[in-house]
């Protein structure tokens, strides 16, 4: 074409370039081609009116869907609207592709679109080519603000410097996805890697510690703030030659070094790598460009939620004590496990307080509320706990103190506060268990504020929740009184102590969650610290996912639990302990002035015989207890001591009870009328007994029972027993 000649009409041209010419009305429903668009649509080359129906059946479903969307956004924004389109035969099979550019208009009064565009047949781009980046493969925009969305809430909702880079490696960009992915830190002038994917370990080696003043694309990134980008080896090369040979060997086609900028400062930078070129368009750019702002807010939220974390867990660690010296005869094992949302910060808290006489002190306690001033509060309680023990005090005595303690510091912190807020919302209460542990003898002296009662495993794997008197936890009255309980850990037994967390945790309530905690304790063959270690996996670790209890948005709680074992044989929590012995048994004294300890004296006998083989024997032996015990408290002045136990192998075992009292008066076998509201204790005891009698003692005497497990039925074992947890 020679200068001064006429242009060629568009015609022409669009013919010359294979492009045809459309126009739709949506007021009249109908679509304008020319003869070129009329070939493309598989029509006849010539121009023709067509339908919306018409022009319709010649287009794959999803893209007239598509077009349909892209020309509302393209109305909104004011833009071209361009689409990829596929063009299908009669028999349904696509034939071509092309790719539509149109300006739409919207006409608000006939509430019509009119558009006018251009079709052109395209190939099937493929994958990582400029033409696959396009707006031909569809609507970039769209997509990319989709991308976008999804990668900000993906970020946004990781919680660790590790979930970050996890959710960093799995974005999918639209068009383009790298195939390699590093983040880099800045610590003093020195370059760090933060993380990295698709690399092998140790990769990373030449680039950690580097300098800021390498000649290293990262590394110009975290001096300049200014993103770097490498479309071809032979550019990284000639920019960057002193490290390329660090590059090379990964056989990457092109980069993107952007800087990880948070309020003005660059933290780091973050580099994507790819396994094709690569040409960085000004959309591809703003893709990385906000990829990386996210990335670096991301990373700032979950190193700050780390530090946070690890300075709440050291200063809650900080307030836990060491176990002390060992103690002849006896083992302790302890775990804290902050399990509670917000700063991770709980009041509980266990203590061992040496005692004078050999003796020693175990305390568990949880002080309301998971922040830090329940942490503050744990501290100075436990301090207080430990100053209170060391006078000489006995476990009722430490508690009383300690509650006037608390109330006098939560209330006067809170009446300071109320002077400037007008409000007391703020109080705190703590319960507490104490337990004053003799090694020689075994025995326990305990007190209980509003806590979980003790745990007892037995010699032969048996474990029994032990109800022990108690009053108001910590702090809500001043004046409260804390009787104690008497236990006895015998030879080979173990102690258990523990806060509601390790019960509840996973959705539990009490009563389900120490059916779970249970099955832990009888099961467990290995040594004490071992047994500590499977209590917390099992409600912690990754098993407690399958045993979800019935309460799954519970808020989790703190974890604290403390075990004490005396050393003996048969204990089954030593590597050299030899084997279990084939007894269990169970001691509660019922005083005259407690007569609502039968119903624990009952309870006691059921989970004893837990996995007894038939259920009436053990019907019968709770009847025949409840008519001894009431029989002494009703017909003497005497209190009542308790001791049941059982002997033998599974599938023939031997129940027996006893009832001690130290009246002389012997019991009399009577024929009580119809009437009569007395008088059968004995004969229900002689048809329900397989063995009876009554032993006289220097002071007062013993009626006892036997029953005997039906030959070759076993129990279970599974230590699902009724019982449930009383303690609270």
């Amino acid at each position: 074409m020679r200068t001064g000649e006429p242009l060629p009409a568009v015609g022409e041209v669009l013919a010359a370039l294979a492009t045809g010419v459309w126009h739709w009305s949506t007021a009249t429903g109908l679509v304008t081609v020319d003869a070129e668009a009329a070939r493309l649509l598989g029509l006849p080359a010539e121009e023709t009116v067509l339908t919306e129906a018409q022009t319709r059946a010649r287009l794959h479903p999803v893209d007239w869907n598509e077009i349909t969307g892209v020309v509302q956004l393209a109305v909104a924004e004011g833009t071209l609207a361009e689409v990829r389109i596929r063009i299908m035969d009669d028999r349904g099979r696509v034939v071509r592709v092309v790719r539509s550019r149109s300006k739409p208009s919207f006409d608000p009064v006939k509430k019509a679109y009119e558009l006018i565009g251009t079709l052109q047949e395209v190939t099937e781009p493929r994958p990582g080519t400029p033409a696959g980046r396009t707006a031909v493969t569809g609507d970039w925009r769209r997509s990319r603000e989709a991308f976008l969305l999804d990668a900000g809430r993906a970020l946004a909702e990781a919680r660790s410097t590790e979930e970050v880079l996890r959710v960093a490696a799995a974005l999918s960009m639209p068009g383009f996805s790298p195939d390699g992915l590093a983040v880099f830190g800045v610590e003093g002038d020195r370059l760090t890697i933060i993380g990295h994917h698709g690399h092998r370990p140790g990769d990373e080696g030449p680039f950690t510690q580097m300098s800021l003043q390498t000649d290293y694309p990262a590394a110009e990134v975290a001096r300049t703030g200014r993103a770097v980008y490498l479309s071809s080896p032979e550019q990284y090369k000639e920019r960057y030659p002193l490290t390329w040979p660090l590059a090379a060997h990964f056989g990457r086609q092109s980069w993107a070094f952007l800087p990880l900028t948070v309020a003005g400062r660059t933290m780091g930078a973050w580099m994507a790598a790819f396994a094709y070129p690569v040409a960085f368009t000004p959309d591809e750019r703003s893709v990385l460009t906000t990829v990386a702002r996210m990335l670096a807010q991301a990373l700032t939220r979950a190193g700050a939620a780390e530090t946070q974390r690890e300075l709440t867990d050291g200063l809650q660690r900080s307030m836990l004590p060491t176990l002390g010296p060992e103690i002849p005869g006896m083992t302790l094992a302890a775990r804290y496990i902050p399990t509670g949302g917000g700063l991770q910060v709980g009041g509980d808290w266990y203590d061992m307080i040496p005692l004078p006489n050999k003796r020693f002190a175990l305390v568990i306690g949880d002080v309301q509320g998971h922040d830090v001033r329940a942490a503050g509060l744990m501290g100075q309680l436990r301090i207080a706990l430990r100053a209170y023990a060391a006078e000489g005090h006995r476990p009722d005595a430490v508690l009383s103190r300690a509650s006037r303690f608390f109330y006098g510091l939560t209330h006067a912190q809170d009446t300071e506060r109320a002077e400037h807020t007008d409000t007391y919302a703020d109080l705190r209460f703590a319960t507490c268990l104490y337990v004053e542990v003799d090694p020689v003898t075994g025995v326990l002296e305990t007190a209980r504020a509003g806590h979980l009662d003790p745990a007892i495993r037995m010699a032969d794997g048996t474990v029994l929740v032990h109800d022990t008197a108690g009053g108001l936890p910590l702090g809500i009255d001043p004046d409260s009184d804390y009787p104690t309980t008497r236990l006895i850990l015998e030879p080979g037994e173990a102690l258990m102590l523990c806060t509601d967390g390790l019960l509840e945790t996973g959705g539990h309530d009490l009563d389900s969650g120490w059916r779970r905690v249970r099955k832990i304790l009888e099961a467990h063959e290995g040594d004490l610290e071992e047994l500590a270690d499977a209590l917390v996996q099992a409600v912690h670790g990754p098993s407690s996912h399958h045993t979800t209890g019935p309460f799954a948005d519970r808020r989790e709680d703190d974890i604290a639990v403390l075990l004490v074992c005396r050393q003996g044989q048969g204990s089954g929590l030593g590597a050299a302990a030899p084997a279990r012995p084939a007894v269990r048994r169970t001691v509660l004294t019922v005083a005259q002035a407690e007569p609502e300890r039968v119903a624990e004296a009952r309870r006691q006998v059921r989970e004893l015989l837990h996995d007894w083989a038939c259920d009436d024997q053990i019907d019968s032996a709770v009847l025949l207890l409840s008519e001894m015990l009431t029989n002494v408290l009703v017909h003497t002045d005497a209190d009542a001591l308790l001791l049941a136990e059982v002997t033998g192998g599974s599938g023939g075992r031997r129940m027996r009870i006893e009832v001690t009292d130290t009246s002389d008066d012997l019991p009399h076998k009577r024929r009580p009328g119809e009437l009569a509201s007395s008088g059968r204790g004995l004969v229900l005891i002689e048809l329900l007994a397989d063995e009876w009698g009554v032993s006289p003692r220097g002071e007062g005497k013993t009626i006892w029972f036997e029953l005997y497990e039906p030959a070759g039925s076993g129990g279970d074992g599974d230590g699902d027993g009724p019982g449930s947890w009383p303690g609270v």
